[in-house]
């Protein structure tokens, strides 16, 4: 094993990787990442699968499959991703058991466009869960306004959930709630509840995007790249107290899991950063960090883990936010833009799978 990576697997920090391919898991490049590289499970989006696709030979045989049966475009779709994350799940199987459920998961999302649209995300949620049938699987839902009561409903039908998309300390917090509702409701029910699992994937390097466009143009550069940790620390922070609460322990006595938080965009955007600072600076016990492979490396080469660097940040991290804020760079837009942009992006790489499906089939 890295010993840096080791380090950080020790200091609580779940390493996932985020990417997949079919060529990833023929060679034995994820198992590989797994056994060498404290790789203990992996988030796709359509974008992912749309570079996998168009760049891999792997696929050909299932696309000809897919195109003599008649297969529509987005029934091609379902059966490649699908297929690609039960494998994925298969590999990282023995992870999920030796971790009772916490790690070892593999993250498919519903179709992005229909985020804006409850009960068409939960069903969407239903077939993915059905279809891939591993107990390691996560069904990524954007929490969207519409996403936050479709997580949970599909929490409450037992199901596990990567809650993506979420930039917004509010947000987080309805996101929390939503899955101690589907907790409460799944229970109600009968279900085990020992069984539901679920991350919130919290995004952090697109904020200080963002923020430091505006900071800038405010005359503060000294301020820059700092908001998007203070917004996770602060996060943090909001995971800490819920999951403390008496409604939580009450789950918690019927075999409930914590809904941990996940560090997601922790690629640094700004190149002037250093590569690794999404990571170093974001550890402390039970969270996940899922990175890009480049991320990863950059981290087993000369990452640093000088222990807990989020608790007991909190206050200066609300300062931070209101000194920005008072220098007119606002919180509520910045996040609000953020969401919209990231539902955006999710529909223009859904628009790219298509049109890299439909180019496979059309060659096959």
């Amino acid at each position: 094993m890295n010993a840096r990576l080791q380090a950080l697997s020790d200091a609580g920090v779940s390493i996932w990787l985020d990417d997949l391919s079919r060529e990833r898991l023929a060679s034995g490049n994820l198992a590989a990442l797994v056994a060498d590289s404290n790789v203990v499970g992996v988030t796709t989006n359509p974008t992912i699968f749309a570079s996998a696709l168009s760049n891999g030979e792997r696929y050909a045989e299932q696309v000809a499959e897919l195109k003599a049966s008649g297969a529509s475009v987005e029934e091609a779709i379902f059966e490649l991703t699908t297929k690609d994350v039960q494998d994925a799940c298969d590999v990282l199987l023995p992870v999920y058991e030796s971790t009772g459920g916490v790690d070892g998961r593999v993250s498919i999302e519903v179709e992005p466009g229909l985020a804006r649209d409850s009960d068409k995300t939960v069903a969407m949620a239903a077939k993915l869960w059905a279809k891939v049938d591993r107990p390691n699987a996560l069904i990524k839902i954007p929490a969207t306004m519409a996403g936050v009561p479709a997580i949970a409903a599909t929490i409450a039908e037992g199901i596990s959930v990567n809650v993506t998309l979420i930039f917004s300390l509010e947000r987080y917090r309805k996101v929390m709630d939503a899955y101690l509702y589907g907790l409460e409701q799944a229970d109600a029910e009968g279900r085990d509840l020992s069984t539901i699992h679920s991350v919130a994937s919290f995004f952090v390097s697109r904020v200080d995007t963002e923020y430091d466009k505006r900071i800038e143009a405010a005359g503060k550069p000294e301020l820059k790249s700092k908001a998007a940790l203070a917004n996770a620390y602060l996060a943090y922070e909001a995971f800490e107290e819920v999951f403390s609460s008496d409604r939580f322990k009450a789950l918690a006595a019927k075999g409930a899991n914590a809904q941990r938080p996940l560090w997601a965009s922790t690629g640094v955007k700004d190149p002037n950063l250093p590569d690794t600072l999404y990571v170093s600076e974001l550890v402390v016990e039970n969270v996940v960090n899922t990175m890009p492979e480049k991320t990863l490396q950059a981290f087993a080469d000369h990452g640093e883990v000088t222990g807990d660097t989020i608790t007991g940040r909190y206050e200066e991290s609300r300062k931070l936010i209101d000194e920005l804020e008072a220098l007119g760079v606002s919180y509520d837009e910045v996040t609000n833009q953020l969401e919209d942009e990231g539902v955006d992006k999710f529909d223009a790489s859904w628009a790219e799978l298509v049109q890299t499906v439909q180019n496979e089939l059309d060659k096959a």
